[in-house]
């Protein structure tokens, strides 16, 4: 990839990348903690709505106080320090910054965040995959207009996915189904913040003396996070979900060739080119063999006797028919591995995922028999889960998309199970955000 001897080069030329981080949580964070041994970046700012988090975010991470004491971005570029702040569209529009990344995992924040570095010209790595999920496919036009980068991040695992699809196609395979694994059971589509530590097994001790956010953590478990990221991957690849949505079929690695391809060849995908979530426990609760859970994976195709005697001659794991075979990547490191993203964008000029169509939607769907009246809680919360649908599916039906569905009252009621429509809620159409939404829908529908 060359990006460590690019940036060395921008050592050497006295000219780091200089990078404006929005959000230091969890993510956040992580990449903090990179960012000291990593040659030619230069974090000259940080904005998060509580700098006191932000503080000690830092110092948690290894940070010296010497190294985020600057009273102003101007004295953060001269010293080479970090400058924090409450205010991101300062950090957005300061002209030495290239590259912004967006860590706050709010929709609406993220969408004007984008727009934003589209009109101050600042490449955007968005660790906020539900912006992207929201409204990816136009957020990525109007980067693409201003000339600048618009990038998912790498680390996190639709990125990864994203990268496994390119090699096997660059490669030239056809990519048969590409996803994620992750701990799922049918019942966890109605977990809630109040149920969610025991699906995980944490005591209430365990969780006491730790920073767990409940509702963050529901939302990986009840099935939205997966629903997001795969929405943001069928819109970087083109893959499609199936009908129905993701299945969380249980496999192993040892299986993925078995199981992740289409039905009518003895597998369980409705079609080529599908993305899959697949289950680290078996439908009784038996853990799964040789599981996925934290890492991601690619299926492909040979489709030739030539390239099937060569899946065969290496020891590639195949299906009985030596025609599908996978790779897969274990473990994904999450904000320890954004750097590859942010050099990515400043030193090559490209992404690391992109959205490039509108193939998959979130769309809110009902955790229990919610009346008129209720106001719905979003992403991990009491009243919804996500739902990956594909996109002409979503429009079809008027599907409220899960970044939107917080704070928003129902105007009837809603059967468990069901999808909440536009035409259910009692929502601002004024909002930044929903405008920005319906303009995608409309943009990109056909």
């Amino acid at each position: 990839m060359n990006l460590y001897r690019l940036l060395q080069e921008r050592v050497a030329a006295g000219n780091p990348v200089r990078v404006g981080l929005i959000g230091a949580g969890k993510f956040g964070s992580m990449y903090l903690s990179q960012i000291p041994r990593t040659p030619g970046i230069h974090l000259l700012g940080i904005a998060d709505l509580n700098p006191e988090r932000a503080e000690q975010s830092l110092r948690r991470v290894g940070w010296t106080e010497a190294q985020f004491s600057a009273d102003s971005f101007k004295q953060a570029f001269a010293s080479g320090t970090t400058y924090i702040t409450d205010d991101a569209m300062a950090l957005i529009k300061n002209r030495h910054i290239e590259v912004i990344i967006d860590a706050t995992g709010s929709p609406a924040a993220g969408i004007a965040h984008v727009l934003a570095c589209c009109a101050h010209k600042k490449h955007i790595v968005m660790v906020n995959v539900e912006a992207d999920a929201l409204a990816g496919p136009l957020l990525a036009e109007r980067a693409a207009a201003a000339g600048i980068v618009y990038s998912l991040a790498y680390g996190d695992q639709p990125a990864l996915i994203c990268e496994m699809v390119d090699w096997a196609r660059a490669a030239g395979f056809e990519v048969v189904a590409a996803g994620k694994g992750t701990k799922y059971l049918p019942a966890y589509h109605a977990s809630t913040p109040e149920t969610v530590w025991g699906h995980y097994g944490f005591t209430q001790e365990t969780v006491e003396g730790g920073d767990f956010n409940a509702q963050m953590f529901n939302s990986f478990l009840d099935g939205t996070k997966s629903a997001i990221e795969m929405a943001a991957v069928c819109n970087a690849t083109g893959l499609t979900p199936a009908p129905r949505g993701l299945e969380f079929p249980p496999c192993g690695v040892d299986d993925l060739a078995r199981v992740l391809k289409p039905k009518v060849d003895g597998g369980q995908l409705h079609h080529r080119g599908q993305v899959e979530v697949i289950s680290s426990v078996e439908r009784d609760g038996r853990p799964v063999f040789r599981d996925l859970r934290w890492g991601v994976y690619v299926t492909f195709a040979a489709d030739t006797d030539y390239v099937k005697r060569c899946f065969r001659e290496y020891g590639l794991i195949t299906d009985d028919t030596g025609n599908y075979s996978s790779m897969y990547k274990p473990f994904h490191l999450i904000g320890l591995e954004l750097g590859i993203s942010v050099a990515s964008a400043a030193v090559r000029g490209e992404a690391t995922g992109a959205p490039i169509a509108w193939r998959g939607d979130c769309v809110a769907t009902a955790k229990r028999n919610l009346r008129a009246g209720e106001m719905l809680d979003g992403e991990g919360g009491y009243t919804v889960y996500g739902k990956l649908m594909p996109a002409a599916v979503s429009k079809r039906l008027g599907g409220l998309p899960i970044g939107l569905a917080h704070k928003v009252k129902l105007l009837r009621d809603i059967s468990a199970g069901k999808q909440v429509t536009w035409e259910d809620v009692a929502i601002d159409m004024k909002s930044q955000a929903v405008q920005f939404r319906q303009e995608m829908e409309k943009t990109f529908a056909s």
